[in-house]
């Protein structure tokens, strides 16, 4: 037989285009349209409904960025249509190709009932099947006319990410306004010939199935009138009725469908669009769930469900009943979708409580999964989280965007700092964004890494980013997938109900120890300096708005302030989501997040005012409040005392314009160029500096990625550097005893103070950068004379070490990572750690010095500052303020201490005398991260405290109030079942502690 494959495959392309799809609505009439536009924000329902409109003409421009319109339109169904399926055909202008990134509606009835949502791949609205005849038909469309920010030109620089830049040019043509008659038969062809025609592409040429489905859609389209394609479609389809009824192999792959659109809590739009994208998203899904009796959706982020609940209540009333019939599922038990590699400890704990307590308390439902499709990579302390939380089970899909090495599995055993161990998949489909192309489900079954020994994986199926979420097409082709042969097989299935059959099969998968790092996005640990900088300033002042509050409740009767922390932490939660952290999202979300962590701290500095003011009482003595974990200067952990003095500081000027800065433990030398040439440690005899090189060096890097600009950078940036080594100021400071340096360089200036705390084995380095270039990387160097072949880097609950070499491809990858307040490096008795205050990107290297010594420098470089254009064209531009410091001498114990105490310094007050901690520690190496009251109003005190140096710990807690009883519990505060509670002996708690152990105590207040 002649090979005809091609000519065949082409007449069905052409076909399908141009005849029988214009066929499914074989007959329409247009309805009237007017449109009022809101004058600025979003209006309530009720007003949009009532407002008067004016008259709109299909073609007509509308729209004005990040505007709203309220377009009415009305209509009588032709009686000559009595008996048919009738839809109102609604194209508010849309591409079909941006589904999520463009404009939406959402469709309501007269009394203000939503009916579902509009977007590029669904424009329909069900007016009757059948109708009579003669229906009256009104209905308002709440449209969002958000600009199209990444367009098919990506990464352009654009001003239409601020309302305040935006302009008001139209943005849309209104493009149809009908009502139509649906034709279900061709709707139906048009499905029965997509899914088989993407099968048969993903067949082997030389397969008879490819080719009994060759002839199949040959014999179908001979029967196919293309005059009249609706009297001739049910021909047709029963000319495929035998190749869509043959079944698949035994040893087919098995996709378990999740319904899904993964929604970004912000990105290309601000957070109160998110709120409209869900609710026109959840519309839909609700009415799809009426429609179609197998189909299951999961929606993630307790905040997304909490905004449907807050601001649309007839949709909540609809999803309500969903979850009741088990059909509309709460995924991943966390409050959103969050970064994972730089939210803090605790902050990535409440993740969970805040996420499964709200599905708990609204539908008794509790989640066993981790739901993180989009997350930029994944922190090694994160499995012990999520098994500290209650749940097991992680998804993700992120990792398959590595661009260096094809991560080996696709569901396997993930391994975290302390030995948890969470089963894991990643979905072989490689998108979270699934529409049941054949192409896709081909995709998952042969790039599926577990064959032979596991034949299950999960897709994530609907539109997502912007929205929109499973369309009745994809639902009609999972029912043609459920068993059809060549295929891989489809059942709808909630995360449940996959992670447990999946689980069951591969009671043994391999083993990946340590984090998952993905492979490109590198740069947004460094994105929107501000935004980085309110999340963690936020992290510590709620740590200790909770801690004081505690204290003064237990203390003095304060009343301990449950509603405004939980609102608070709700809204520091909400920004760390992978796209606010990150710093990938457009000029607008990160406006309003610099104000937003502005109102955060004016609260919480409010509370904790309040509450030290209850604890100091009236008097005169000095008073340091000490929130930190370990004791400062006599001033214990969690308690208020008159600090001890230490000695003092040294400033002496050279001749050759450079300085000496000595307090008896180091010996800091700063040369005429603002550099630090030495740093000796006194008590080791040993220089920190590398011979010939200098620490604090400003260097200065292009950073033009090839795509992605606020989240990639390349290694190639490293190719070309700029030392900047002028210093228009080298001087000593205003106060005597410190150092400050002033350069400028293109646009811009940094201004230095370096400078040597009495008693303290620390150089402190404030720097204020006002920043105004673009398109540039700003990094901070300190190359170390140490020997490491690896360092250690901060992440929750304790620490994990990255190689500085680049023997593999694996470590070459990770050239920019992620740290939290300290990096560490070390030769045997010895170390050096360098800590911040609010940066998190860093790179480390290694050179064998040529001449001289022979030796090893290791350098350390803090990322400062980039300037992207997209998707915010002025990202980073203007002041900008950071902390860091260098510690010689330092071990693992003394890079923790010192990394708090940047970042919790201490208040001062006055007052009647000392405050005892509640809680204390007799072991450093145990940390306390968390003191507070119950969240369940009781009044117990909880605490939560982890081992944090990396190895075996035995410590005794001392509770400095009156106690009965004591229980460990998970991060709810529930008591851990098949868990002994710690002896209590008297007012002590012995513990025990493996490395890295998270523990959370309850203790009963008598």
């Amino acid at each position: 037989m002649h090979d005809d494959r091609s000519l065949v495959e082409a007449r069905l392309r052409r076909v399908l285009d141009e005849r029988i799809r214009p066929a499914v609505y074989p007959e329409s009439v247009p309805l009237e349209v007017a449109v009022w536009h809101a004058p600025d924000e979003p209006v309530p329902v009720a007003e949009g409904l009532a407002a008067e409109p004016d008259p709109i003409e299909v073609g007509a421009r509308w729209g004005a960025p990040w505007g709203t319109s309220w377009f009415r339109v009305t209509g009588t169904v032709p009686e000559a249509w009595a008996g048919r399926t009738v839809e109102a055909v609604l194209d508010l202008g849309f591409d079909e190709n941006m589904p999520g990134f463009q404009c939406e509606g959402l469709v309501y009835r007269p009394d203000g009932t939503p009916v579902k949502g509009l977007n590029p791949r669904n424009q329909w609205v069900r007016v009757g099947a059948p109708v009579e005849g003669g229906e009256e038909v009104r209905l308002h469309i709440e449209a969002a006319s958000n600009p199209v920010i990444l367009d098919y030109h990506p990464f352009r620089p654009t001003r239409l990410g601020d309302k305040e830049t935006a302009g008001s040019e139209p943005q849309y043509t209104l493009t149809r306004m009908d009502l139509a008659v649906l034709d279900e038969t061709v709707w139906q062809l048009v499905i029965d010939l997509e899914v088989l025609g993407e099968l048969m592409a993903e067949l082997p040429p030389e397969s008879a199935r490819r080719w009994d489905i060759l002839r199949a859609v040959e014999r179908a389209l001979d029967a196919l009138d293309l005059q009249d394609v609706g009297g001739t479609a049910a021909e047709a389809r029963s000319r495929l009725t035998g190749v869509l009824a043959a079944p698949a192999a035994p040893s087919a792959h098995r996709i378990s469908a999740v319904g899904h659109a993964h929604i970004d809590s912000a990105w290309l739009w601000p957070l109160r669009e998110t709120v409209r994208k869900v609710a026109r998203t959840t519309s839909n899904m609700t009415a799809l769930l009426e429609d179609e009796p197998d189909f299951v959706f999961a929606m993630s982020q307790a905040q997304q469900w909490a905004w449907v609940k807050e601001h649309r209540p007839e949709v909540w009333a609809r999803v309500k009943k969903a979850v009741a019939d088990g059909r509309f599922v709460p995924a991943g038990g966390m409050w959103v979708e969050s970064d994972t590699n730089m939210p803090g400890s605790e902050a990535m704990a409440r993740q969970f409580v805040h996420g499964k307590r709200f599905f708990l308390d609204e539908f008794g439902i509790e989640n066993d999964e981790a739901w993180l499709p989009d997350t930029f990579g994944f922190a090694a302390g994160l499995p012990q989280i999520i098994k500290a939380a209650g749940s097991k089970y992680l998804l993700t899909q992120k990792i398959s965007w590595s661009r260096t090495n094809k991560f080996p599995h696709h569901t396997f055993w993930w391994e975290g700092i302390d030995g948890t161990r969470i089963f894991t998949h990643f979905p072989p489909v490689d998108t979270y964004n699934c529409s049941m192309k054949g192409s896709e489900i081909a995709h998952a079954a042969r790039n599926f890494k577990d064959k032979g020994v596991a034949r299950r994986s999960l897709a994530p199926t609907g539109w997502g980013d912007g929205g929109g979420g499973t369309t009745r097409e994809m639902v009609a082709k999972a029912a043609r997938l459920r068993d059809l042969e060549g295929s891989a097989t489809v059942t709808w299935e909630s995360p449940a109900d996959f992670f447990a059959k999946a689980a069951a099969e591969y009671p043994a998968p391999p083993v990946w120890v340590g984090e998952l790092y993905l492979e490109l996005h590198r740069a947004t640990l460094t994105s929107q300096a501000k935004t980085k900088q309110g999340n963690r300033r936020s992290e510590h002042l709620l740590r200790e708005a909770e801690l004081w509050a505690a204290t003064a409740a237990v203390r003095a009767g304060f009343a301990y302030p449950y509603e405004e922390l939980d609102r608070i932490w709700k809204t520091v939660l909400l920004h760390q989501f992978h796209d606010i952290l990150p710093g990938s999202s457009i000029a607008w979300v990160h406006r309003e997040a610099r104000r937003t962590y502005e109102r955060v701290a004016e609260e919480l500095n409010a509370i904790i005012d309040a509450a030290q003011r209850a604890l100091a009482g009236e008097g005169t003595t000095p008073l340091v409040f000490n929130a930190a974990p370990h004791t400062r200067a006599g001033v214990p952990a969690g308690g208020a005392a008159t600090a001890e003095t230490a000695g003092g500081t040294v400033l002496t000027s050279l001749a050759d314009g450079g300085h000496v800065l000595d307090n008896g433990l180091l010996r800091i030398e700063i040369d005429a160029r603002g550099l630090v040439v030495s740093a000796f440690d006194v008590e080791a005899g040993r220089e920190t500096v590398a011979p010939g090189r200098a620490a604090n060096l400003l260097q200065l890097h292009p950073d033009f990625p090839n795509m992605w600009d606020a989240w990639d950078v390349d290694e190639f940036y490293r190719n070309t550097v700029t030392d900047l080594t002028g210093a228009d100021e080298v001087a000593a400071g205003a106060d005597g005893v410190s150092v400050r340096i002033v350069r400028t360089f293109g646009a811009s200036r940094v201004t230095q103070e370096l400078s040597l705390p009495p008693g303290e084995r620390r150089l402190v380095l404030d720097t204020e950068v006002d920043w105004h270039e673009t398109e540039k990387f700003l990094k901070l160097a300190f190359p170390l004379d140490v020997h490491a072949e690896r360092y250690a880097s901060e992440t929750q609950f304790g620490h994990f070490h990255r190689p500085t070499h680049t023997n593999t491809s694996w470590e070459a990858a990770k050239f920019e990572a992620c740290n939290h307040r300290f990096v560490h490096l070390a030769e045997p008795g010895w170390g050096v750690a360098v800590v911040n205050d609010s940066t998190y990107g860093h790179d480390v290297t290694r050179t064998v010095r040529t001449d001289g010594d022979h030796g090893t420098t290791t350098t350390v470089r803090v990322s400062l500052l980039r300037a992207p254009r997209f998707p915010d064209p002025e990202t980073d531009q203007g002041v900008h303020r950071f902390r860091h410091a260098l510690v010689p001498g330092a071990d693992i114990g003394d890079a923790v201490r010192e990394g708090w105490r940047l970042n919790v310094p201490e208040r001062r007050a006055t007052g009647a005398g000392e405050v005892a901690p509640l809680v204390t520690v007799d072991q450093d190496a145990v940390v306390v991260t968390a003191v507070k009251l119950a969240d369940d109003g009781s009044g117990d005190v909880v605490v939560r405290f982890h081992e944090a140096h990396g190895g075996r710990a035995r410590a005794t807690l001392t509770v400095g109030f009156e106690t009965t009883g004591v229980s460990v519990t998970d991060l709810l505060e529930r008591p851990l079942p098949g868990t002994a509670a710690p002896e209590l002996d008297g007012n002590r708690i012995a513990v025990r502690l493996r490395p890295f152990e998270l523990t959370t105590l309850r203790l009963k207040r008598a």
